[in-house]
């Protein structure tokens, strides 16, 4: 049973990958915080395993803390796995699976969905091709990211015709699930372009962790998601 999971729309998602840990990503997440709130966004941040606790027993429940990955094992035999019951049990509220560093088969995408729901954490897919996200979606993960992967860290945001062909082809399959179209955000002006098109949310990774002054690139992109938010809303 898909577990009871709120999330406000717009939101935003910042995956540090292996960018940034320990303290200097809590420092981080703590301004993104107070971002959060600033702009009365959720925010998902999926962070390296080893930093769920931190991150979670240290910011608002504005942040929902994911991990970047998790295996379908049971309780018992794996060394060198990710136990869902262990990333539930640190405070994370949801998990990532399939991004295209670590891409898995459609049959693991189904079976780790299937156990996130048991022990109630969302899941976040990524898909890439046509193919792939039609599958994802009937597999009815709470939010599926569309991202090509030749455009993931370059610079190249995804364009209007993308977003637009995923957010259908999702809605056709699922009008609950949420859609986050996704790669090469850089920039306010990017997030905005996304959420204009009809995306649940935005974010980025390297644009944010490779920025010059992370916290004020991860500020101007989301004022630019609840901006256009409210202009695509009519709320301004």
């Amino acid at each position: 049973m898909k577990p009871d999971y709120k999330l406000s729309v717009p939101f935003f998602e910042f995956g540090p990958k292996a960018y940034l840990y320990g303290g200097e990503l809590l420092s981080l997440m703590k301004k993104i915080d107070s971002f959060a709130e600033k702009y009365d966004m959720d925010v998902i941040a999926d962070v390296q395993t080893t930093d769920l606790r931190l991150i979670a027993a240290n910011t608002s429940e504005r942040i929902h803390v994911y991990a970047q990955h998790m295996d379908s094992i049971p309780v018992g035999r794996g060394m060198g796995t990710i136990l869902p019951e262990a990333v539930k049990a640190t405070g994370a509220v949801g998990v990532m699976l399939n991004h295209a560093e670590r891409k898995l088969t459609l049959d693991e995408i189904e079976k780790a969905i299937r156990r996130a729901d048991e022990v109630g954490l969302a899941t976040v897919v990524c898909a890439d091709t046509e193919e792939e996200i039609r599958a994802v979606a009937g597999m009815r993960p709470n939010i599926v990211v569309a991202e090509p992967s030749e455009l993931i860290g370059t610079g190249i945001a995804v364009g209007r015709e993308y977003v637009d062909a995923c957010i259908r082809l999702v809605r056709s399959v699922d009008p609950s699930i949420m859609v986050l179209p996704s790669a090469g955000i850089r920039c306010g002006a990017d997030c905005y372009n996304i959420i204009m098109a009809g995306a649940d949310g935005s974010g980025s990774s390297s644009g944010i962790c490779k920025a010059a002054d992370p916290a004020a690139m991860a500020e101007e992109m989301m004022a630019a998601v609840r901006r256009a938010y409210d202009d695509r809303e009519g709320k301004r």
